[in-house]
């Protein structure tokens, strides 16, 4: 039996074209009221994420990133 992609992790990232893992930053959900409006934006955009060869291989086994 092969192993499974593991769903709740690719969810949450997006593989860009060029093989890159994107994600959004978190805590930005709620109690976002106190914060700046520049706060609240720099929350809304994702972020570059890094993932060790180990990490991927268990969660994206399908996946050539």
């Amino acid at each position: 039996m092969s192993t499974k992609t593991n769903k709740a992790f690719t969810k949450r990232l997006k593989i860009t074209k060029n093989g890159k893992l994107k994600a959004r930053k978190p805590g930005f959900n709620h109690f976002n009221a106190k914060q700046s409006g520049t706060e609240r934006q720099a929350g809304r955009r994702t972020t570059d994420v890094s993932f060790s060869k180990k990490v991927l291989n268990k969660n994206l086994p399908h996946h050539n990133v």
